[in-house]
């Protein structure tokens, strides 16, 4: 069955929603731990799963900014088939999924600059928030 140009244009403005948005929460985190006075590998490890979440979502927006673009009906390309956005399709969602994964990583870890007791349930909330957003994410058809 062939995914429909509308579809993947509705999918491609709802990623981009999505990426936006958590890329700006992802940008806000890196720069509290920038001015942060804590040097700790934990805080340094964090930072960088912020920077590798905010750096994913960002590409993840343009890539399907890019898909918008070639899927608007009356847009600057005719004749448009899935594999004129092959690349932006692929990149896109992959960096997307990184992301999800860095931020999951993120609430995961957070709670471990705290104390034990909140480590494991920062833990447990990051792995439930993976596993559940994986899940929901299973039933949509790329």
């Amino acid at each position: 069955m062939q995914t429909t140009l509308e579809y993947w244009n509705t999918l491609a403005n709802q990623t981009i929603l999505i990426g936006s948005l958590l890329s700006g929460f992802s940008i806000a985190i890196v720069a509290n731990l920038l001015v942060s006075d804590q040097n700790s590998k934990l805080i340094n490890r964090i930072l960088r799963l912020a920077t590798i979440s905010a750096g994913c979502f960002l590409v993840s927006v343009f890539a399907m900014f890019q898909i918008s673009m070639v899927t608007t009906p009356g847009g600057y390309i005719t004749n448009v088939t899935t594999r004129d956005f092959f690349i932006p399709r692929v990149v896109g969602i992959s960096t997307f999924m990184i992301g999800l994964f860095a931020l999951s990583a993120i609430i995961a870890l957070s709670g471990w600059a705290k104390s034990k007791k909140t480590g494991i349930f920062t833990s447990i909330v990051g792995l439930l928030t993976l596993l559940l957003i994986l899940t929901t994410m299973l039933r949509i058809k790329y």
